[in-house]
């Protein structure tokens, strides 16, 4: 069963190469994430009951990887359910056909099984191999409709995360290079890299920052996070829901990896204080970049930027609360975003511009889109019953309570600054009255599609439920905070 969050995917591209993309087809995406969301939570039962599993020496399942499928299938729901109506929206706008609808959908789930391939990678370089078949799959993602800025956008995105993945892979061989010169030989299992003793200190403290430098840049941390902004702008708005709200936390998740073997040969303070500096530029560029932010679509990934600089303090801080705190932030930043993303990408559709003061009085002319939007954005800030209120407060204690309080504080200060600027763009675009003359007069349709709808509406549910309860999930919290502080 470990198997099927690949498998699942595949079939699914496998349909969309033969058959391609007709009315018949168009729901073959959401069915199949609704398979990986399904077989992720039982594997996560599983797992609460009968601990990790493993498949072959390269496949290992254990409650972090558990957590992280659901996170994957999760925002794959949110996103391929309101895919149908955004491309037949772009196929009657004339910016698609049905051919650029079936390479997307082959392409979508692709790039979900290579996401479930990495969190399910037993060894550190299969892990690697597939976070970069993500860039490979994600860059044609992004230059979809062939302008000549989503071009631009997919080739920096290319470029500067080639750059990171290649810098995480000399960290992985210099990495190999001391464990096959350690006792324990250890290689790079990344279960047997945990408790591995006797690695060179020297050589390996090179290869832990490699790595994070690495995978920091395709997490989009500073300071090789410039791809992020122009990537997610250009792609489709149900592809910048995936790789805003799960492609960063995949890559994230090797960070995660890679800090425990780092506290287990160097100690904690090494990754600690590299992962610090790296939240905290990150936490800055964005919310100054945020402050005078003038395009809606970039504005959601410089929040990107923000919450994973802030999901990067939580694992410097450390500890089984800030653990189970990011892991939380993992899964609540992805489904608000996936929310925010898809409502961008429809209301770009509405209004025919990106720019912020483009777009005024949406909610007197789609009151249903700027409901979502503008709780969207709530639950993005952080306010009370959305689960990014509990993570960040989870992470705000943790921090007080550990050497990092300073760095904390200085932290919350720029996540404030942060909020009130997406708080004060966002406000500017929903409220008001609707604009009158040639701008406003756009025909262009307004009612939400049926799924698209339920989509948004049940991204903000389940953000909600999950900061008030969730007890099966607290259960997994705790013991994929185990995994990474045993």
């Amino acid at each position: 069963m470990i198997t099927l969050p690949v498998l699942i995917p595949l079939l699914g591209a496998t349909v969309y190469a033969t058959v391609g993309w007709r009315r018949g087809t168009a729901w073959v995406s959401a069915i199949c994430s609704a398979g990986l969301l399904g077989v992720a939570i039982a594997i996560a039962v599983d797992i609460a009951r009968s601990g990790p599993r493993e498949f072959g020496g390269l496949v290992r399942v254990d409650a972090l990887s558990a957590f992280m499928l659901i996170v994957v299938g999760a925002v794959a729901m949110l996103a391929t359910l309101a895919a149908p109506g955004h491309l037949e929206t772009e196929i009657r706008l004339g910016r698609a056909s049905a051919r650029t609808a079936a390479r997307h959908s082959l392409l979508v789930q692709l790039f979900l099984a290579t996401m479930a391939c990495a969190v399910l990678a037993a060894n550190l370089g299969l892990l690697w191999v597939a976070i970069e078949a993500t860039t490979i799959v994600t860059a044609f993602l992004v230059g979809q409709r062939r302008t000549r800025a989503a071009i631009e956008a997919a080739w920096k995105y290319v470029v500067i995360c080639s750059t990171g993945i290649a810098l995480a892979l000399l960290g992985t061989l210099l990495l190999n290079y001391a464990s096959s010169r350690a006792p324990s030989r250890a290689g790079l299992d990344l279960a047997a890299l945990a408790g591995a003793h006797g690695l060179d200190p020297g050589v390996t403290r090179i290869a832990i920052a490699l790595l994070l430098l690495g995978f920091g840049a395709k997490a989009g941390l500073a300071p090789l996070h410039a791809w992020l902004p122009d990537a997610h702008s250009q792609a489709p708005a149900p592809v910048s829901a995936l790789m805003s709200g799960v492609l960063l936390s995949v890559a994230f998740y090797a960070i995660l990896r890679i800090k425990v073997v780092a506290d287990a040969v160097l100690g904690a303070g090494f990754a600690r204080w590299l992962l610090a500096v790296m939240a905290i530029a990150s936490l800055a560029v964005a919310a100054s970049l945020l402050l005078a932010q003038q395009d809606y679509k970039r504005m959601l990934a410089y929040s990107s930027i923000e919450h994973l600089g802030l999901v990067a303090l939580g694992a410097a801080i450390g500890g089984p609360i800030a653990i189970a705190a990011i892991l939380l932030h993992i899964l609540g930043h992805g489904l608000a975003k996936g929310v925010l993303f898809v409502g961008a990408g429809r209301m770009l559709q509405l209004t025919g511009t990106s720019r912020i003061d483009g777009v005024r009085g949406l909610l007197a002319r789609a009151p249903v889109l700027a409901s979502c939007v503008g709780l969207g954005v709530l639950a993005l800030i952080g306010l009370p019953p959305f689960s990014v209120f509990a993570s960040e407060l989870g992470i705000v204690r943790a921090g007080f309570a550990s050497p990092l309080g300073w760095v904390t504080a200085l932290a919350l200060t720029l996540v404030l600054v942060a909020a009130a600027a997406l708080t004060g763009h966002t406000s500017g675009m929903l409220l008001g009255p609707a604009p009158d003359g040639p701008s406003a007069a756009v025909a262009r349709p307004r009612l939400l599609p049926v799924p698209t709808a339920f989509a948004l509406a049940g991204g903000l549910t389940v953000a909600a439920v999950l900061g008030v309860a969730a007890p099966g999930l607290s259960t997994l919290l705790r013991l994929a905070a185990e995994v990474l502080t045993r």
